[in-house]
């Protein structure tokens, strides 16, 4: 399986940054960089009326699309579970 690009927006990298615990970061970080190797891992779900996937990682969600055609995952949102699905 070809590795995918990974395209973090800047909103959702300054939702990382806003993050308090580094441990939480790492984490999250980790994850993200898991999507290059397997965009659609064991445990993410496709959020209903959008083309978004979603992935947990604790209390933390990160929301990304993927563009199998130019083999591209793009991060679009990271957030608290109670917050990430809202609109803005």
């Amino acid at each position: 399986m070809a590795k995918y690009k990974l395209r973090i927006k800047k909103s959702a990298a300054k939702e990382l940054e806003a993050i308090s615990r580094k441990s939480d970061r790492k984490r999250i970080v980790s994850r993200i960089q898991g999507l290059a190797d397997n965009p659609r891992p064991d445990g993410c779900k496709k959020l209903s009326g959008l083309e978004r996937y979603r992935i947990r990682q604790g209390p933390y969600r990160v929301v990304y699309s993927i563009e199998d055609e130019q083999l591209v995952v793009y991060v679009v949102k990271i957030g608290d579970r109670k917050s990430v699905y809202r609109a803005p």
